[in-house]
């Protein structure tokens, strides 16, 4: 699986949803990936955690990873303003 993955595809706990983070470095030799999730920092992802990889996305299976990373992938949007509004587009249509 390590051929299919390169640095910086996004990671994902199900298809469909927001991404959680980005693929850092994999590690060749052996059967780990460096994922950074946001608002957490890195975490070691054995390869038997990622459940699919296609379009340029690592989709993990939440139940085979650790205790603190599914922790930080549950509060990976914590930051986010719900009441973001984004500023109206300044060009002419």
């Amino acid at each position: 699986m390590h051929g299919q993955i390169s640095e910086g595809f996004m990671v994902f706990v199900s298809d469909g949803a927001e991404g959680v983070g980005s693929v850092r470095e994999i590690r060749h030799g052996l059967p780990e990936l460096l994922v950074y999730i946001e608002n957490a920092g890195d975490f070691v992802v054995p390869l038997s955690a990622v459940k699919a990889v296609h379009s340029d996305k690592v989709i993990l299976d939440f139940d085979h990873l650790g205790l603190r990373l599914r922790n930080a992938i549950r509060h990976a949007r914590d930051s986010e303003d719900p009441d973001y509004v984004p500023p109206a587009s300044t060009e002419e249509e």
